[in-house]
């Protein structure tokens, strides 16, 4: 970009700086929401392969707004440096405060909301007028609103106060309302075929590819993961959506960029989306030979778990699981540990996964327990976990192997209903043996 800018279609007169900056910014965002979907249908979320993609995405996101947000100031100032170094200030601080300080205040001060006024209403009323404050501030910084709108989002969402059916319903006005109305303006705005050019489009789409696949991917791999394992989170970073089109809407209201360019930006945001999960699919699935049945044992089975909470829980199954790996209780409950707490192991309908990669482990080692009352696993649809799975492996492939396994056999209430009242381990395999339709 900043080497052929007229061939990637910057504005005559534009700024060569920030037009590169820009193109940089727009191909490296991902797309969180287009991920995690993509994670949850191939039943992968809550694996380390999800965790990594996820978290990944989210600080991927945050940075490249807050670059874009940058390259508005600049473009937005004049290039004045007093005035860009006061839009950075602000926007740091804005960011900084939002994260913690406000963070802490949003989730204190839900519970309050929803006790004491209507629901929905009163909550929704709430969430929207927080966004569009933080949308005013950021536009008063010399930034767009929708980066204030953004930050208030991850901070907010953030909440375990905030119930699923407020985020359902923010998620239907948001799908059903705002974003046909998004598309629509766009649509009616240019033509694309007019301004569709082969060559740019080729090749905004190989440089996205290319960078996000062998950047990420070299960092998973230097993370430990195998090299197919590596590829899928490069594939996995990859989606892109809306952000890559409001990011280019932008640009082009302010002159930066030409229709050809967006054009480019809109086409590779759906095709990356598109290619995404089926690649990981085929990354993954033509390796697939560790299933859970085979990996369960009469001896790491607890037909009635002690525990109260979810470390308890997990404790008790790394003791029973200590001598099935040759290594310490203690050393095992460090590892599964710092996994959960960096994103909860809860699925849906009272199933819970803890699960670690424990270096040095020949095979899987899989540890069965039940509890009556249930523990709560930080689930998507708060169920209490009554039935929880510790999985162990010594690679990320088999780990993702019997996770996918799990969500399977368990999608079925009736699989869920015969696990719960099985009173032996025979009775809990027969369950897991019931074939999945």
């Amino acid at each position: 970009a900043w080497s052929f800018p007229r061939f990637f279609g910057a504005e005559p007169g534009a700024d060569r700086l920030n037009f590169a900056l820009f193109v940089g910014t727009a191909l490296s965002i991902s797309a969180l929401p287009v991920i995690a979907k993509i994670l949850m249908d191939l039943k992968l979320f809550r694996s380390d392969l999800g965790t990594v993609v996820v978290s990944s995405a989210m600080f991927d996101d945050l940075v490249g707004w807050i670059l874009f947000s940058v390259v508005l100031g600049m473009m937005n100032a004049g290039a004045q440096p007093t005035n860009i170094k006061h839009t950075i200030i602000l926007t740091l601080l804005f960011v900084i405060l939002m994260l913690t300080a406000g963070r802490w205040l949003v989730d204190k001060a839900l519970p309050r909301i929803q006790a004491h006024a209507s629901w929905p209403g009163g909550v929704l009323g709430f969430i929207f007028t927080l966004t569009l404050a933080a949308a005013a501030f950021t536009e008063y910084a010399g930034i767009h609103a929708i980066f204030g709108a953004f930050i208030m989002g991850i901070a907010l969402g953030e909440s375990s106060h905030l119930r699923k059916q407020t985020r359902e319903h923010i998620h239907q006005v948001v799908t059903n309302v705002f974003a046909p109305l998004f598309f629509a303006s766009i649509g009616l705005r240019i033509n694309f075929a007019t301004h569709f050019s082969l060559g740019v489009t080729a090749t905004v789409f190989a440089v996205a590819c290319l960078g996000k696949v062998l950047g990420a991917g070299l960092g998973a791999r230097l993370g430990g993961m195998d090299r197919r394992t590596s590829i899928a989170v490069g594939m996995g970073m990859n989606a892109r959506g809306a952000m890559e089109i409001i990011l280019g809407l932008l640009a082009l209201q302010l002159g930066l960029i030409r229709e050809r360019l967006f054009v480019a930006l809109v086409v590779m945001a759906l095709l990356t989306s598109l290619i995404s999960g089926p690649a990981i699919h085929y990354l993954l699935q033509r390796r697939r030979a560790v299933s859970l049945k085979d990996s369960l044992s009469s001896k790491l089975f607890l037909q009635n778990l002690f525990a109260r909470n979810r470390l308890e829980a997990i404790r008790e199954l790394c003791e029973l699981s200590a001598e099935a790996v040759g290594d310490s209780s203690d050393r095992l409950f460090r590892i599964v540990r710092e996994r959960e707490l960096i994103s909860g192991s809860g699925l849906e309908n009272g199933v819970a996964v803890p699960h670690a990669r424990v270096n040095g482990l020949a095979k899987p080692v899989v540890a069965v327990g039940k509890s009556d009352d249930g523990i709560d696993f930080d689930a998507r649809d708060g169920k209490r976990a009554r039935i929880i799975i510790l999985v162990l492996t010594g690679d990320t492939q088999s780990q993702i192997d019997l996770l996918a396994d799990v969500g399977d056999l368990f999608s079925r209430q009736d699989t869920i209903d015969q696990a719960l009242t099985a009173r032996s381990f025979v009775e809990f395999m027969a369950a897991v043996n019931a074939p999945v339709k």
